[in-house]
């Protein structure tokens, strides 16, 4: 988290995730005399940075569909695509396909602005 936190030049204020136990009791502990007092270390970094932490509703795949989707663009780009002969050849292309990605390409969903200028427009006063 705090490499995040350092990481995103603006604030963050929540984080959807899934009902892993990573991130979340198992269900019938979650509403127990004791819950209050146990605490994930994932809720213990958001609580840290005044971050609200939400978990997805169980059964409904349709909340991560837009990180679904772009998981789906990457490994269509990189993956399904190149053979790599290590895993720093992978990751510096992965690198360049994100940068390029959020500075290069016009997304019809953020009007023709690449995700960058959609950003920096959306936060000019």
């Amino acid at each position: 988290m705090d490499a995040l936190v350092a990481a995103v030049p603006h604030e963050i204020h929540t984080v959807l995730t899934g009902n892993g136990i990573q991130f979340a009791d198992i269900p019938r502990n979650r509403n127990g005399p004791t819950a209050r007092f146990r605490g994930r270390p994932f809720d213990r970094a958001c609580w840290r940075y005044d971050i609200a932490h939400r978990l997805t509703k169980p059964k409904h795949p349709w909340t991560n569909g837009q990180v679904e989707r772009m998981n789906r663009t990457i490994k269509e780009a990189t993956v399904k695509r190149y053979r790599y002969d290590s895993h720093d050849q992978f990751h510096r292309h992965i690198d360049d396909f994100v940068a390029a990605y959020n500075f290069a390409r016009r997304l019809k969903t953020l009007r023709g602005f690449t995700p960058y200028e959609f950003i920096c427009k959306v936060n000019s006063p």
